[in-house]
């Protein structure tokens, strides 16, 4: 089962460079498409194409002689609602059809916890209610509706729904917590912080999908959760990572309704990079059940919340000249912090 030829869209991301390191630990063959370079280390391990997946031509080329796809391209949220349905929607639409004429044995689609919306219980199974918050969420949704009719046509296409994942070379929404900590700034988070919040390692992702790939169609051939096994609060884990940064600073809990109408203003004036689906369910519960990846792919996390946070903390203190002057709306840079820069001066 060794020595296949795989394509990774979206694979100079962050998930990107993680499984395509995987797969060469393995000895398979990578292909990763992307609008952006692949500027990694292993760029001559890895044949990269730049290309757009709503270029039907572009995928045609790239999936010649691709036995496993996995399509990870995604536009996030903070890009434009015309943006993220094109890329999430339709791009998925040209993906799908482009395998199916390419004869690929496997099409992997990654998808999001995002579809579940704000929900009102937990934990979240993968048969609950499909509600969409905003472009993001709603896009998702619609893309996973094109990834089980290709599956009822008799494509082999397991989907997997993600809680956010961190781990080496994620930036984006997390580099705020690594530069408060690194700096000694204690963090301040709307609400207590007691809520109940599932994060998921990268590593751990990269096997499921390796499971997904390997594993007979009758055991992967569904959608799938998947998320850390142990975490705890909100407050908790990002405590963590301040005390593992070592200047004795706290998770400083603000109220709920002041802090969330600032974050709203702020988004609203461009002034802040979070976005309604970080700063709204950053004070609820949020976490997914996994017993049907357990139970069907043998899938296990190895990797808790804080360990996920801790070991992503390192490699970005490790990392920081490779990015300290640049920014951007993906998960391979910092977002820019706006107003919330400045807010580092008050904690």
């Amino acid at each position: 089962m060794t020595g296949r030829s795989w394509l990774i869209t979206g694979g100079a991301g962050f998930l990107g460079i993680n499984l395509a390191r995987l797969l060469l630990t393995r000895g398979e063959r990578v292909i990763t498409l992307d609008l952006l370079d692949f500027d990694y280390p292993e760029r001559d391990r890895v044949r990269h194409l730049r290309g757009d997946i709503r270029d039907r031509e572009a995928l045609d080329r790239a999936m010649r002689d691709v036995d496993i796809v996995v399509h990870s391209a995604a536009a996030l949220p903070l890009y434009s609602r015309e943006d993220i349905y094109s890329t999430e929607v339709e791009g998925t639409r040209q993906v799908i059809a482009a395998a199916r004429a390419a004869g690929v044995e496997r099409l992997i689609h990654i998808s999001s916890t995002a579809v579940y919306g704000v929900p009102d219980h937990h934990p979240l199974t993968e048969a609950d209610a499909l509600i969409g918050v905003g472009a993001y969420g709603e896009a998702k949704i619609e893309a996973e509706g094109l990834c089980e009719k290709a599956r009822r046509e008799g494509l082999c296409l397991p989907v997997l729904r993600p809680k956010s994942f961190i781990g080496p070379e994620r930036l984006g929404v997390f580099a705020l917590l690594y530069d408060w900590a690194r700096e000694g700034h204690n963090f301040p988070i709307p609400g207590r912080g007691d809520n109940l919040y599932q994060y998921l390692d990268v590593e751990d992702l990269c096997e499921a999908i390796w499971l997904c790939a390997t594993l007979p169609t009758e055991q992967v051939n569904t959608t799938f959760n998947i998320g850390a096994e142990r975490f705890g609060s909100f407050r908790e884990d990002f405590q963590a990572v301040l005390d593992h940064a070592g200047h004795g600073k706290r998770v400083i809990p603000l109220p709920v309704a002041p802090a969330l109408w600032a974050l709203r203003l702020l988004d609203r004036l461009g002034l802040s990079p979070l976005y309604p689906w970080v700063y709204e369910t950053a004070v609820r519960d949020s976490f997914v059940s996994i017993e049907k990846a357990q139970e069907m792919l043998g899938w296990q996390p190895r990797y808790s919340n804080r360990e996920s946070l801790i070991r992503n903390y390192d490699w970005y203190v490790a990392n920081l000249e490779r990015f300290s002057s640049s920014s951007g709306v993906t998960h391979r840079v910092p977002w820019k912090q706006g107003a919330l820069g400045l807010a580092k001066r008050l904690f």
